[in-house]
């Protein structure tokens, strides 16, 4: 009798660690899953750094001079100066 419950004993305790493999926190899906996860997570930590260099950049410019105040006022507002002519070149 014990010497058919030890086989009996691993071959279960095998079964739990193969199922452990394939279902639950860790497995195969999971690990896959959690890749694909940080994958997309790595993108979006790399566009949110080009956005924030930009801002940044544009933030030193601001504060070195005038002149990126004026070219975002003519872009954005339309701004002219006095003596010049607005000219509009559609493509």
């Amino acid at each position: 009798m014990a010497a058919r419950l030890v086989p009996l004993l691993l071959i279960g305790l095998l079964v739990a660690f193969h199922a452990q493999l394939w279902v639950g926190r860790g497995s195969i899906p999971d690990v896959n899953q959690l890749s694909a996860k940080l994958v997309d997570q790595i993108t979006k930590n790399k566009e949110s750094a080009r956005v924030n260099e930009r801002i940044a950049s544009e933030v030193r410019d601001l504060k070195e001079g005038l002149a990126m105040v004026e070219e975002r006022a003519r872009y954005e507002l339309g701004m002219v100066k006095p003596n010049e002519i607005f000219v509009q070149v559609m493509r």
